[in-house]
């Protein structure tokens, strides 16, 4: 028997509220060459079990048992079980749209340098701030690499529930990492790093829920702090110091005031275009005019702003002067 195109990597852990819903919009989907390795993490609720239900109807379903040892490992075991060419991940309480699998394959078909890609998604909650719908509005916008990569110090811009990736990819990365930090992010910032290439369907074709009993909202590793301690790492602003360029960061409001508390070493001064911030000192940091800014090619700039429309303003002011995104400036969030 052939061995199926895709594997459905499935980590669970006391998720039997949501689980059946979850699998079983996976047995709906159009594509149909599929197998779903699920490893149940220690459960104490009914997750086990139901597992074994479903796995008892469909052969493509298998459950890997064992003690909790958290989301990493999970993620590691199943993918280290799988054999197929491709790597999908699903949540136990999400929802894959029926053409999922099908969509993502067909991209990967359509562009054979894709290593990595995501869909569109339809975040629901149980309320809906506006906050939560900015987000939606922004990972929705970024479907090409060149955006996707531009703004990958913003937040992970492919969500991880929608990841489909090659299996050549996981095993070049060596798999996911363990640490204080979000393994999702931390996997597309190594695979960015290694030229990864990236995109993500123009589809909704994930129901992505947000409820307080996810681990991203329990757990400190997917903090804000954590994740600007992770974006440190990644930053190329040691590369640009070493290349003669000086360091500046944009931005003394709110996000640039936690930034400026967390550098190593920090920048020559801050930029922001508040009149009354202008010619004082922040976290020990001079504010200047961004007419101060040294010329294109001589700085690096790390533009740490939240407000929404700010970064579409910022690049409006530094492009037409001969800044390069991604070469003088990059944004943060």
């Amino acid at each position: 028997m052939a061995s199926p195109g895709v594997s459905i990597i499935m980590p669970v852990y006391n998720e039997e509220t949501w689980l059946a819903e979850s699998l079983d919009s996976l047995l709906s989907q159009t594509y149909n060459d599929w197998e779903l390795i699920t490893v149940d993490d220690g459960s104490r609720d009914r997750s086990a079990t139901l597992l074994e239900s479903y796995a008892r109807k469909d052969s493509r379903i298998r459950v890997l048992q064992g003690a909790h040892h958290g989301i990493v490992k999970s993620l590691n075991r199943a993918c280290a079980e799988a054999k197929t060419p491709f790597l999908a991940r699903m949540d136990a309480d999400d929802i894959a749209r029926p053409e999922r699998l099908e969509i993502q394959l067909r991209l990967f078909q359509e562009n054979p340098q894709l290593d990595l890609c995501g869909t569109c998604v339809q975040l629901e909650g149980p309320s809906r701030a506006s906050g939560t719908e900015r987000y939606e509005r922004w990972i929705n916008s970024l479907l090409c690499h060149d955006d996707i990569y531009k703004e990958r110090f913003v937040e992970c811009p492919l969500p991880h529930p929608t990841f489909m990736m090659k299996r050549s990819l996981f095993i070049a990365l060596g798999g996911y990492r363990e640490g204080p930090f979000p393994e999702d992010y931390d996997f597309f910032l190594r695979a960015a790093m290694q030229g990864a290439v990236f995109g993500k369907t123009k589809e909704q074709l994930l129901l992505w829920r947000d409820h307080d009993k996810r681990l991203s909202r329990q757990d400190e590793r997917y903090g804000l702090k954590a994740f600007r301690a992770l974006k440190r790492i990644y930053l190329p602003v040691a590369d640009a110091k070493k290349s003669g360029k000086a360091f500046y960061q944009w931005g003394a409001g709110e996000v640039g005031k936690a930034w400026l508390q967390e550098w190593a070493e920090a920048p020559e001064a801050v930029v922001d275009i508040n009149p009354r911030k202008i010619g004082k000192h922040i976290h020990g940091v001079h504010v200047i005019r961004e007419d101060e800014l040294p010329p294109p090619g001589q700085c690096f700039i790390v533009v740490a702003v939240g407000t929404p429309g700010a970064r579409d303003d910022i690049r409006s002011r530094l492009t037409p002067r001969g800044y390069q995104e991604g070469t003088d400036f990059l944004f943060v969030a």
